[in-house]
C-alpha cells in the first residue's frame, strides 16, 4: 500500500493532470465497464519530442502543412484519455466516462470496438524503441489511480488488441517493469 493520496477524481478527470480538453470522443454504450488500458506510442513528427503537434492532432488544431509526413495523417481525428510526455508530464484529453477514438478496429477477449471498454494511453515515443523511466512510473501511477474508480483487469498494447494493423508500443515497451512498478499480478499484462 502507498502513503500517497487517494487521486482525486471529478466527471472522469484527474485532478493532477494537465487538462486539455478534444472534441474527438462520444459516449460509451450503456452496458460498457471500463476494465482495459490500452498502451499507445506516438510521436508527431515521428521520432520528435516534446512540440506541440500531439496537443493539436487531438484538439484538431495541427498544421496539416507544417510537415510533409503529417499528409499521412490528413484529416484525422483522433484522440486518447492521457497522453505521457517524455518528462512524465500526464495530460488529459477525453473523460473516462466518455469514449475516446484510440483504438480503431479492435478485439480483446472476444470483445470487438475496445474503445467502448476501454482507457487509451499514449506514450510520447517511436513504437518498437525504449520509453523514460518518468514515463513507467507516471503510467504506474495513473493505472493505480485508474484502478481506484474502475476495475481494470487488463493492460494492452495497442499491437494486442489491433494485431496486424498496429504495433505500438511494440518490442522496446517494458512489460516486466511496468508490472513490477505497479505491483499487479502478472496475468493482468498482456505484454
Amino acid at each position: 500500500m502507498s502513503d500517497r493520496p487517494a487521486p482525486t477524481w471529478r466527471d472522469g478527470w484527474l485532478a493532477h493532470a494537465r487538462h486539455c480538453p478534444s472534441p474527438n470522443f462520444g459516449p460509451r454504450p450503456g452496458h460498457a465497464t471500463v476494465d482495459l488500458a490500452v498502451v499507445h506510442s506516438i510521436s508527431l513528427p515521428p521520432g520528435e519530442y516534446g512540440g506541440p503537434e500531439i496537443e493539436q492532432l487531438f484538439t484538431n488544431r495541427l498544421d496539416w502543412d507544417a510537415h510533409p509526413y503529417f499528409d499521412q495523417i490528413r484529416g484525422m481525428e483522433v484522440s486518447a484519455h492521457f497522453l505521457i510526455r517524455r518528462t512524465g508530464e500526464l495530460v488529459q484529453f477525453v473523460s473516462v466516462h466518455d469514449r475516446a477514438w484510440h483504438a480503431g478496429a479492435s478485439t480483446w477477449c472476444g470483445r470487438d470496438n475496445c474503445n467502448d471498454f476501454s482507457v487509451g494511453i499514449e506514450l510520447e515515443g517511436l513504437e518498437g524503441d525504449t520509453f523514460e523511466p518518468a514515463q513507467y512510473k507516471a503510467l504506474s501511477t495513473l493505472l493505480r489511480d485508474l484502478h481506484q474508480q474502475w476495475p481494470l483487469s487488463a493492460v494492452v498494447g495497442h499491437e494486442h488488441i489491433a494485431p496486424g494493423r498496429k504495433q505500438d508500443p511494440g518490442a522496446g515497451f517494458d512489460w516486466a517493469r511496468l508490472q513490477a512498478l505497479t505491483g499487479w499480478d502478472r496475468q493482468r499484462f498482456a505484454g
